[in-house]
């Protein structure tokens, strides 16, 4: 199995995003296995320009496509920030849904051409989003899903853990159910 494993969270010890999306690889990961790893803080992807985005090839890019085509499983470390995704990972996704490459517009409305990966995304969020008066407020995971979905990916599962900056109490909390959850993956 391939596994794509993108990380986006800022702060790069402290992170939980950085964390959960660890903990998913070593889960979901075999001996036999690749894993590629791309630090989108560390190695940031410029942001999309005209340029770019006219240019019939591109190295980047083209890397970055063929990371994903490539991969089985993409584990996304995806932190909240300001209700959404950090710039970051807006950059890998700039890059990765091109038309005609990974996703075709057809009379019929756009067609994604990923499918057959599954993706994880570890999500870390200082307060609570997933319920409540709030989670109109969450274009963070529901932007992902529907990114990837464009392109086909719609396997998706969200490892989550949120009000973690809430106090020690619900930090704990939201970190012991995400580990949880992760120790229940197949």
């Amino acid at each position: 199995m391939n596994i794509l494993h993108l990380d986006s969270g800022l702060f790069l010890e402290q992170s939980v995003s950085r964390k959960l999306s660890q903990q998913i690889v070593s889960r979901i990961t075999a001996e036999q296995d690749q894993v590629v790893y791309r630090d989108l803080v560390t190695d940031a992807i410029p942001h999309l320009d005209a340029e770019t985005l006219l240019a019939a090839q591109q190295p980047l890019t083209q890397t970055l496509l063929d990371e994903l085509f490539a991969a089985d499983v993409i584990v996304i470390g995806a932190p909240m920030y300001n209700f959404t995704i950090p710039t970051q990972l807006k950059a890998w996704l700039d890059r990765v849904l091109k038309a005609g490459v990974t996703f075709n517009y057809t009379e019929k409305g756009p067609v994604g051409l990923l499918q057959g990966k599954k993706v994880y995304i570890a999500s870390g969020r200082g307060g609570i989003y997933s319920t409540g008066d709030a989670a109109a407020m969450d274009h963070q995971e529901s932007y992902l899903r529907q990114a990837l979905g464009f392109i086909g990916i719609t396997d998706v599962q969200v490892i989550r853990a949120e009000g973690v900056n809430m106090g020690d109490e619900p930090r704990q909390q939201a970190l012991q159910a995400a580990d949880e959850a992760i120790a229940a993956l197949a």
